[in-house]
């Protein structure tokens, strides 16, 4: 079933038992400091996260996983390497993949890299605000702001997402599991707009259920995770909030 629209709630619940039905394989070339958070995270939601950087190993993983997601926090000459070895053979094999580039915005050649990643069209960007102010016109490609509101566009249509806590912003790594999440969603909906929306309605509606439980960050970071691992698509078709305009 392919979506043409941002999904409702209903339909976004329908995507999260897709996705553990299928069990896609989520390939991260993930920054070093969220690697275990991220990796949980996306298997708390019933995908199966691998995550070598290995310039001998990128080639296999990559053919074999469903999605990539690259990450360019904790970047170095090593990694820009792998990383564009890894979207050739993404690209090469028509598969999915989402761009996070974290910290663009403090390091100029940083910056110069995302935009030639940019340039060989991944399915979907995923940034915060200041990261995002830093791109222009990008195609085809599904531009997303992570913040208290989840704005996405594809240049077309435009898509808020609405749910999520506060204590997001004080643990390292929610930003950039939500790059991996949205990722495995990819794999299973091949509309990007419906696909990230799920996703983010996903990680917010958990975090949601998670301060519930917390007293603070430390504490909301493992009820996070588990909040992600028993969420049903029922809880998430009534809490989900997601608005969208054609």
């Amino acid at each position: 079933m392919t979506m043409n629209n941002s999904p409702t709630p209903q339909q976004a619940g329908d995507l999260l038992a897709r996705v553990r039905a299928r069990r896609p394989r989520v390939h991260c070339l993930m920054n070093t400091v969220v690697q275990k958070f991220v990796a949980d995270g996306i298997t708390a939601i019933g995908a199966i996260p691998s995550m070598t950087s290995s310039p001998d190993e990128i080639v296999g993983f990559v053919s074999k996983a469903d999605v990539l997601v690259v990450n360019l926090g904790t970047l170095d000459a090593d990694r820009r390497k792998v990383i564009e070895l890894a979207v050739e053979v993404a690209n090469d094999h028509g598969k999915p993949w989402v761009l996070d580039p974290v910290h663009s915005d403090y390091s100029p050649v940083r910056l110069e890299f995302a935009k030639t990643l940019i340039a060989r069209r991944p399915t979907v960007l995923r940034g915060n605000s200041a990261e995002m102010a830093l791109f222009g016109d990008i195609g085809e490609t599904l531009k997303i702001e992570t913040g208290a509101h989840d704005r996405l566009t594809d240049g077309a249509r435009t898509g808020t997402v609405r749910n999520g806590h506060r204590w997001m912003a004080d643990v390292t790594g929610t930003g950039c599991l939500s790059g991996g999440i949205i990722a495995a969603y990819l794999a299973v909906e091949p509309e990007a707009m419906a696909a990230a929306a799920a996703a983010l309605a996903t990680t917010g509606v958990a975090a949601e259920q998670a301060a519930g439980h917390a007293r603070g960050p430390g504490s909301f970071a493992v009820a996070f995770l588990d909040a992600l691992s028993s969420l049903t698509a029922e809880e998430l078709s009534l809490h989900g909030r997601i608005d969208h305009e054609i």
